[in-house]
């Protein structure tokens, strides 16, 4: 097991040359690998619900995108006390934990989806479960902060979020084709609707191992898991991680906090969920920042000691900082898009374009299954894949031009290609050969994706300059906890304007948010006597 660290000061140069660099270099090897399958198993949703589709699971496509949705929810709130882990219970105490935890819902997806009779509600746990990958973010990216000095955090935060994000590309590519194969045993589905995976289209009637999508997982977290306490360290130092403790009670109190964002978030799923499905229906404008609100409120009432207290209390302090609140706006632009249009990609594929959109006595009608449709699954992995790959090099740029700056550049892209894409999913959406339409739409997703793939490399540089070392990796969990709100807002807004046949409305909506988000970046940071100008 790695020794425990009582004093860590990498901005120091003769500290940061001498041994330390390979302890900190440690840690982010064995951190992005873990980050990955997070990710992994938070955003799989979107992918398993194409096939549960294809093998015609009796579920509506709105209940579909709920699922994605859920999981965005739950692990957007759970980022929420993920962004304090560090500082009550230490890096590896954290990581070994959270990481362990996410074999549950990946083998719980994979019972689930061995039984074709397995109802609805047992899919919503499984995904509310999932969100544990989704906050698992927050304490990563806190974490690896601390290790690196503040002139290689940039790198540092790009390498770790960005090959962390490709838990999304590999998951987009790993299960189609695990799902091809019956490696886990278990009695394998038919598709009744045609399918695909990376090496191509695959026909109705075809089997397929559904249940690898969740299995899979487990067999890649079990040697992650142990690499993890053997490999990282916990920093003790004053300004991270004093006076952890334990590591069972930092269990015990990781445990506490995160139960308290599942409740959080489930309370909330209930309250919107629509008065005829059992719900309350309340908007998901009232909900999400009363969901935000009450996990913040309970979390000071966890009953963990006077050290916890003092502890949370620092951390706190975040909301008494003007920047905290700007970089949140921005990192939702940046991130939350990324996050979002990840959860929803596949899926709004296969319904915009797998189907034919007719006239049927003067209504338009979308369930004529399109011959001619592209698969889903063998393009939805590109826009994530593009998007991670590019972070770490708008970490890198941005050390060189400034975060704001890049920041800013990739804002204007990014609302260029909304329109674009909004254009051709309206286009798509009322034809009868939509696939005409799939590759001009393919490589505007794709544009859009390299856009917020830059502004989350930027983004992090711009918190790494403007805060002070001890609020920094409070702030990035913070951020990164309200922009995973992206994984949940994206996939509901574009399920329901789907459902009122207009899927360009979101994108509009989307498109002016990010006018807003530029108009934030530039009084804050880029104007003539902005507050920092150009971190």
């Amino acid at each position: 097991m790695a020794k425990n660290i009582t004093s860590w000061n990498p901005d120091d140069e003769k500290f940061w040359n001498s041994q330390e660099r390979k302890i900190a270099n440690r840690n982010l090897l064995i951190s992005i690998p873990s980050l990955l399958c997070g990710f992994a198993v938070w955003m799989y949703w979107g992918i398993i619900t194409v096939q549960m589709l294809n093998i015609g699971l009796p579920f509506t496509q709105p209940e579909l995108f709920t699922l994605a949705g859920i999981g965005g929810l739950s692990g957007a709130t759970l980022r929420i006390p993920s962004s304090f882990f560090i500082r009550i219970a230490g890096g590896r105490n954290t990581l070994f934990l959270t990481t362990l935890l996410l074999m549950i819902p990946a083998f719980g997806t994979g019972i689930a989806l061995q039984n074709p009779e397995t109802p609805l509600w047992t899919y919503q746990l499984l995904a509310l479960l999932s969100g544990i990958g989704g906050g698992n973010f927050a304490s990563s990216m806190s974490n690896i902060s601390f290790f690196f000095p503040k002139k290689k955090q940039g790198l540092a935060l790009g390498l770790n979020a960005g090959l962390g994000n490709f838990g999304v590309t590999m998951m987009q590519i790993l299960i189609p084709l695990a799902m091809t194969f019956g490696i886990f045993g278990g009695e394998p589905s038919i598709l009744k609707s045609a399918s695909g995976s990376l090496i191509g289209k695959i026909p109705a009637g075809t089997e397929t191992w559904i249940h690898n999508a969740g299995y899979v997982w487990v067999a890649i977290l079990v040697p992650l898991v142990i690499a993890t306490w053997f490999g990282m360290n916990n920093i003790l130092a004053p300004h991270v991680s004093p006076n952890v403790g334990s590591p069972f009670s930092a269990f015990v109190k990781i445990i506490l906090m995160l139960t308290i964002g599942f409740i959080a978030a489930g309370v909330g799923f209930v309250a919107m969920k629509p008065a005829a499905a059992g719900g309350l229906g309340i908007s998901k404008w009232i909900v999400l920042p009363s969901v935000i609100a009450a996990t913040l409120l309970l979390l000071r009432l966890v009953p963990a000691g006077e050290q916890y207290k003092q502890n949370l209390a620092r951390q706190y302090k975040i909301f008494n900082n003007k920047h905290t609140w700007a970089m949140t706006v921005i990192y939702t632009m940046t991130f939350g898009s990324f996050i979002g249009y990840s959860a929803a990609l596949a899926l709004s594929i296969q319904v915009i374009f797998g189907f034919k959109h007719v006239l049927v006595d003067g209504v338009l009608a979308h369930n004529t299954v399109n011959p001619g449709a592209p698969s889903a699954l063998m393009y939805a992995w590109i826009g994530a894949f593009v998007g991670a790959l590019i972070r770490p090099v708008g970490g890198w740029i941005s050390d060189k031009f400034g975060g704001a700056f890049v920041t800013q550049v990739a804002s204007v892209v990014m609302i260029a290609a909304t329109l674009g894409v909004a254009y051709y999913m309206k286009l798509a959406y009322a034809s009868e050969t939509p696939e005409q339409f799939f590759f001009p739409f393919l490589l505007l997703i794709i544009l859009l994706f390299l856009a917020t793939g830059i502004g989350n490399g930027s983004t992090f540089r711009t918190i790494a300059v403007v805060f002070d070392k001890e609020q920094a990796g409070p702030v990035l969990g913070w951020t990164s906890a309200i922009a995973a709100y992206g994984a949940f807002i994206i996939p509901q807004i574009i399920g329901e304007q789907i459902k009122a046949a207009t899927p360009e409305i979101a994108l509009y909506g989307f498109a002016v948010f990010y006018v807003i988000c530029m108009g934030i970046n530039w009084w804050f940071y880029l104007r003539k006597n902005a507050y920092v100008k150009n971190p």
